[in-house]
């Protein structure tokens, strides 16, 4: 018997997976985790063929190749400093951002850290080292880059005869280890801004609405559903922010919105926001990239969580097609990862199909497992001639970049003649496609996969007849369970037989299927009259204005995983729950978010601009919700109503020049502001002057 589900949670509102699966592309493709196929092939979902790109909104941003060769230029620069390899990080600057070195604020910090490690080699030679860095750079250095800089040059000095291990001592903090990473951290925001070498838009937005989940949850006292995930994917750390060079400190003053704007997004104080935007040259959304790109994310368990939902939507071909001689660390960890859905999924799967070996089994169990392995039996026959999904590579970021770090020659090949190439251009040896020897268990996990993939994609393109058919033939229980993802699949061969003129077959199917099942879900009343109007309204696009087929296809898909145990990835989760509660908090600011085009967020919560398929959308999420933990509301009780803004919930009675005024002049959050304004009638003057008083 199938376990019961729980129940029911307060919904969220719909996601745009198609939305998701544009960003999670682009940052495969901006990471080179992803090999192409060999040949140019129609791609096999939506997912891997979106037309939307999310990239820099600047018309002048680095190529992506550029790009991507200038963020591994600021790890390797980063790791070098980290390791106390300042010639090392000093030659890679030289060589590749040569302007960085004009700060000369950041250049004294990096003579002082190579003073600091020669020193501490302890050598006679590095000592010799040591104070020629102390006369030729270091000194120069001191004299014109800030006005504490000399200070700090003569207290430098003292690490000449204090020792290392001394933690009484007036230096103890320029021995520290900790140094390296604050320099090394404070390198990667200056080469950042440099170089324009921001991170993919996904991993940005990821920070924004990570960061804005755990502020709301952390304000209204609430306990996240996914803060396992989110306290291990984002560190509560910063990297150094970047400082402005003393001739841009006079820059002209900035639009208080401006200020607050970046203030409250990234959790700066207004000073902190004021130097931000001066280091950008007054440019908003540089300003904010800086600051995004400060937070640290866990790139290895982002990759995990990336090639997980890759693999679930589509995208990638399963966890048995990795590429043989560059499977990484990370990779490794990805199957693992995966692996553990794999077990659950096969353990529940012999459970609920054969039951033959405890002497529990039925007709039915019997015949429900013949046709999915019949099902799976045609997948692999109907795979096997040609591969339709990209492969995963994983993260392999360490090409020599001149720290005399060799690699292995064949693995050096094959990384240069791959990241030297633009992604299309690139060729997969069939000598790369040999048996990798995994498990046979993983090839079947795969022939899943595909089964689910092609009825998804059957549903996509409105042929609802034949998916309820091949359903049907592999599991006859499923639309019992699922009544709603029915309703919905005949509703669609109902509008298209309207579209059709075969108004005869049209009302046999609404008499038949959804009739039915309106009668025994009320919720399902109000979308079969409509559905049923549309006997005496035809029109072309009928189908496209009553049914959202890519809403319809990812309920599919969700349904069909958890029928077989498989669990949807865990960056669902994150982005559907994270989503919310930025609706939430901006409900709560009472104001729009001038961030959320920029990082996507807005196409995230677009699902279809339909009014007729609106409230069948909606009625399909909550269906989910019954199978699925993790919707999950984060607010009080409050959740914002679909295609509602914020503006529109709440009656805003406070001017934005009075808001404006007091988050200015008291320091407060916005939310916090209007509250004390609603207080004092709107009076900004009035909450002043009684806080001062």
């Amino acid at each position: 018997m199938d376990t019961p589900p729980p129940p029911p949670t307060q919904s969220s509102p719909p996601v745009n997976w198609d939305a998701l699966d544009a960003l999670v592309l682009d940052f495969a493709r901006s990471d080179r985790l992803l090999l192409p196929p060999a040949s140019p092939s129609p791609p096999s979902s939506p997912s891997s063929s979106s037309t939307t790109t999310a990239t820099s909104s600047s018309s002048s941003a680095p190529s992506p190749s550029s790009s991507y060769r200038s963020r591994l230029l600021i790890r390797r620069a980063r790791t070098a400093l980290e390791e106390g390899d300042v010639d090392a990080a000093l030659a890679l600057l030289r060589a590749h951002a040569p302007a960085a070195l004009l700060d000369h604020r950041f250049l004294f910090h990096l003579h002082k850290q190579r003073f600091v490690e020669l020193v501490r080699s302890g050598t006679e030679a590095d000592r010799e080292a040591a104070l020629d860095c102390l006369r030729t750079a270091l000194a120069p250095c001191a004299l014109d880059a800030y006005p504490e800089a000399y200070e700090e040059f003569k207290h430098i000095l003292l690490v000449l005869i204090y020792d290392k291990d001394d933690q009484s001592s007036p230096v103890a903090n320029e021995w520290s280890i900790k140094k390296r990473f604050e320099l090394a951290g404070l390198l990667s925001s200056i080469l950042r801004a440099h170089l324009q070498a921001y991170d993919p838009i996904l991993s940005m937005t990821l920070r924004y609405l990570i960061s804005i989940h755990k502020l709301l949850c952390s304000r209204q006292g609430i306990s996240s559903p996914i803060s396992d995930l989110t306290e291990r994917l984002l560190f509560d750390d910063r990297d150094p922010p970047a400082v402005p060079q003393e001739c841009s400190l006079e820059a002209p003053p900035f639009d208080e919105v401006d200020v607050q704007a970046l203030a409250h997004a990234v959790e700066l104080t207004r000073q902190g926001a004021v130097d931000s935007l001066k280091f950008a040259k007054g440019d908003l959304f540089q300003a904010f990239q800086n600051e995004l790109c400060r937070m640290k994310l866990d790139l290895p368990l982002l990759d995990k969580l990336i090639h997980e939902y890759c693999i679930y939507r589509g995208i990638v071909e399963g966890g048995s097609h990795v590429l043989p001689g560059l499977q990484s660390n990370n990779q490794s960890n990805d199957v693992n990862f995966v692996d553990k859905q794999e077990d659950s999924t096969e353990t529940q799967i012999d459970f609920q199909m054969t039951n033959n070996q405890n002497g529990n089994c039925s007709t039915s169990d019997t015949s429900h497992h013949d046709s999915w392995s019949r099902r799976l039996r045609r997948v692999r026959s109907s795979a096997s001639g040609q591969r339709r999904r990209k492969r995963w590579r994983g993260r392999v970021d360490d090409l020599d970049y001149g720290c005399e770090i060799p690699l292995d020659a064949n693995k050096h090949a094959i990384l240069c003649s791959a990241l030297g190439m633009d992604e299309d251009d690139m060729i997969v040896k069939p000598d790369l496609m040999a048996d990798t020897g995994l498990p046979d268990s993983r090839s079947n996990q795969d022939q899943k996969y595909e089964a689910i993939l092609e009825m998804r994609d059957l549903t996509r393109k409105g042929m609802a007849s034949k998916v309820v058919e091949e359903i049907n033939n592999m599991d006859p229980d499923f639309f019992l369970k699922n009544p709603i993802i029915l309703f919905q699949l005949k509703q669609v061969e109902f509008l298209k037989l309207v579209a059709s003129g075969d108004h005869g077959a049209a009302l046999k199917v609404a008499s038949t299927h959804l009739g039915p099942l309106a009668a025994s879900n009320q919720a399902l009343l109000k979308p079969l009259k409509e559905t049923l109007v549309t006997l005496i309204q035809p029109c072309e696009d009928v189908l496209t204005k009553s049914v959202s087929l890519p809403v319809l296809a990812s309920s599919l898909q969700i349904a069909m995983s958890r029928r077989l145990g498989i669990e949807e990835p865990q960056l669902m989760k994150i982005i559907r729950t994270t989503l919310h509660t930025h609706s939430e908090w901006f409900k709560l600011q009472m104001c729009k978010d001038r961030f959320e085009h920029f990082l996507k967020i807005d196409s995230l919560k677009e699902v279809d601009p339909s009014a007729g398929s609106h409230n069948m959308s909606k009625v399909l999420t909550d269906e989910c919700a019954n199978g699925s933990s993790q919707i999950t509301t984060c607010s009080s009780g409050k959740v914002l109503d679909e295609g509602s803004s914020p503006q529109e919930s709440s009656e805003v009675t406070c001017d934005e020049n009075a808001i404006l005024k007091v988050m200015e002049f008291l320091a407060l959050p916005r939310a916090d502001a209007i509250q004390l304004l609603m207080q004092y009638g709107g009076n900004a003057e009035a909450v002043i002057q009684q806080i001062f008083s």
